[in-house]
């Protein structure tokens, strides 16, 4: 492994370069975010379409547009046959609160104290700021004192209903940007790749360009189709026990936990505190509400630490500690489909570290903890670094 110095200012403009790649991403994530969903779905149909192309002999963008058409057709009759029972859920939101707050009326007094230390460091904080939210609400007493005193907002209403709108037509806009992404990645992205390939100077580079392709489409989309797989029977599952302890709408929860189990850690610790509220409301007793949230933890440690272990712990070994570190930063900085991207891009991350040798400290580090006995290559059909660098010596 080869050690080279940095000086200042290199680091100082290596610094400044990752910044600014930062920033665009989050200022421009409206088109940035569909690209990079559109090449991730790309990577989970690239077997599919591959299939239709050579065997069943479609063409391409015939192929493209039938998968395409099948995978969201799917996902449209789930969400039509959802979306009936979610909204039932939410027009009895009001009734679904009261009915919580009579089971958990043992922690009212715990609530009540944070709730009024909350609003006096909130009209501490007011007076000494010198402005409140509503300024004609504001008078002055004879001995100097200040009221304050709230008046309701008319126009809240309005205002939660036009960002509804808006953020229901920027979505609309982003999906109709992943489609047509995604329809002409599937056409003609292995042309793209040809058209980046002949542009590299070497042979060696045009060799590892290749392989970093090749490796990314097949570990990604094997890891993608597998967690696909484990998350379909984890969704499953909790259907079942949702059905068979009377919970209303096993499908809505089965689909939640599918979808849930996309994020790690995260995603199932909110499965399992929206399964206790569930329960609250339809149990009539807080021991009861227990059982649900409790079938479904058994159900993720036994897929988490013995199931997905062993389906891809040979192929596909991250480091847990930037597993969750990458979890919260795409989080932060795209919100829930950045916290469905990072463990894909910290993939591809790491398969990009492998391949280029002033990154091979770094893919180290990405990779997953030390074991006892020598393990098996990451991805198996990564060639040898001695004989890359002896073919580069060789061109």
């Amino acid at each position: 492994m080869r050690h080279s110095r940095i000086d200042t200012r290199t680091a100082c403009l290596l610094l400044l370069s990752v910044l600014a790649v930062f920033y665009t991403l989050y200022f421009a994530s409206a088109i940035i975010l569909p690209m990079i969903l559109a090449l991730v779905v790309n990577l989970l149909l690239s077997t599919p379409l591959r299939f239709l192309h050579t065997r069943l002999r479609l063409p391409k963008p015939l192929a493209a547009l039938c998968l395409i058409l099948c995978v969201f057709g799917i996902v449209g009759a789930v969400g039509t046959a959802i979306s009936v029972p979610a909204t039932g859920w939410l027009e009895r939101a009001p009734e679904a609160i009261n009915t919580l707050q009579e089971r958990l009326a043992f922690l009212r007094g715990p609530f009540q104290l944070l709730t009024s230390a909350s609003d006096r460091i909130h009209n501490f904080m007011t007076i000494a700021g010198g402005h409140v939210d509503h300024p004609a609400a504001v008078t002055d007493t004879a001995d100097g004192h200040v009221i304050v005193v709230s008046t309701p907002s008319t126009g809240g209403l309005d205002r939660f209903s036009s960002s509804i709108l808006l953020g229901t037509q920027a979505f609309m806009g982003q999906f109709f940007t992943m489609i047509l992404m995604l329809f002409f990645l599937l056409a003609q992205g292995d042309s793209l790749l040809r058209r980046f390939v002949e542009i590299m100077p070497t042979f060696a580079d045009k060799r590892r360009t290749v392989q970093i392709a090749y490796q990314i489409e097949r570990n990604v989309s094997q890891y993608l189709a597998t967690i696909t797989i484990i998350n379909s029977l984890v969704g499953l599952v909790n259907m079942a026990q949702c059905w068979l302890l009377g919970m209303p709408n096993p499908l809505l929860w089965g689909v939640m936990a599918f979808l849930l189990n996309y994020i790690p850690i995260i995603g199932p610790m909110m499965g399992i505190i929206i399964y206790f509220l569930v329960g609250l409301f339809v149990y009539p007793s807080a021991w009861q509400a227990l059982l649900p949230p409790a079938i479904y933890l058994c159900i993720h440690l036994t897929e988490g630490e013995t199931i997905t272990p062993m389906v891809l712990a040979r192929r596909f070994t991250l480091n847990p500690v930037l597993v969750m570190a990458s979890l919260m930063f795409w989080d932060w900085l795209w919100g829930i489909f950045g916290a469905f991207l990072s463990v894909p891009l910290l993939a591809v991350f790491k398969i990009i570290c492998d391949h280029v040798e002033i990154l091979t400290p770094i893919g180290h580090i990405v990779g997953g903890p030390a074991r006892t006995t020598p393990p098996k290559p990451l991805f198996t059909d990564a060639p040898d670094p001695p004989d890359d660098r002896q073919a580069g010596q060789d061109d």
